[in-house]
């Protein structure tokens, strides 16, 4: 089954709602395309603005910096693919197996059944592994946090953490083990790809092998001293 939902991002992200033109729908799109072929340090406005054919001033309408403008895609990928956790775990009453469809729709972007409309999932999927970091790993990570601006990757990790404290009511770090699961997936894919010997599946690049891995990380914590 195929979802196709409309988020609603935080206002603080941006000047002028950018989902409400034209204008507004292509320099999200385009800026995935361009982050995703050359990377956020190399985004430019003059760029993106060269790119959708308008100017630098009419996106500086819709987001005062580029910073702004990555935590909105991001909190845009995020909300779907929490909104993804949430849809395929509620029919699942066991949590162990809920764990394992978490770490499935993690690391396999085919199994995300998400619409983003025009924008390419996969393309999305790449910056999430590659840039995701770079919205908070800022000196103004404080300042933005004051404004809820991480709230959509913040709920996916308390999805996550909640369905951990099912699975063992014991365990005292749901909320650490949730982020690093999150975080582990992608730099270990990133590894993978690009960075061989942090990582013990790079010879085959066998995705199957990255989730088996989430999977010992996970439930070694978990089941660690388990009541």
């Amino acid at each position: 089954m195929e979802y196709n939902i409309k988020l609603i991002l935080n206002p603080k992200l941006y000047l002028k709602d950018p989902e409400k033109s034209e204008l507004g729908r292509n320099i999200i799109k385009y800026s995935i395309e361009i982050i995703d072929k050359i990377g956020y340090e190399q985004l430019t406005f003059k760029k993106l603005a060269k790119e959708i054919n308008s100017t630098e001033a009419s996106i500086y309408r819709y987001f005062e910096n580029k910073h702004k403008l990555l935590i909105y895609v991001m909190d845009l990928y995020w909300g779907h693919i929490c909104f993804q956790v949430i849809s395929g775990i509620k029919n699942i009453e066991n949590p162990k197996e809920q764990i394992h469809k978490i770490v499935d729709l993690l690391i396999w972007v085919e199994h995300q059944e998400l619409y983003l409309g025009d924008i390419n999932q996969k393309k999305i999927h790449n910056i999430a592994i590659a840039e995701s970091s770079k919205t908070y790993l800022s000196k103004e990570v404080d300042e933005l946090n004051k404004d809820m601006l991480f709230k959509p990757y913040k709920d996916l990790c308390k999805v996550i953490e909640d369905v951990f404290t099912a699975y063992n009511p014991s365990y005292k770090y749901p909320k650490s083990l949730a982020s690093t699961l999150i975080e582990t997936s992608h730099f270990q894919y990133h590894f993978m790809q690009h960075l061989p010997n942090l990582c013990d599946f790079s010879a085959t690049k066998d995705l199957s092998k990255l989730e088996e891995y989430l999977n010992d990380l996970i439930f070694g914590a978990l089941d660690y001293k388990r009541d």
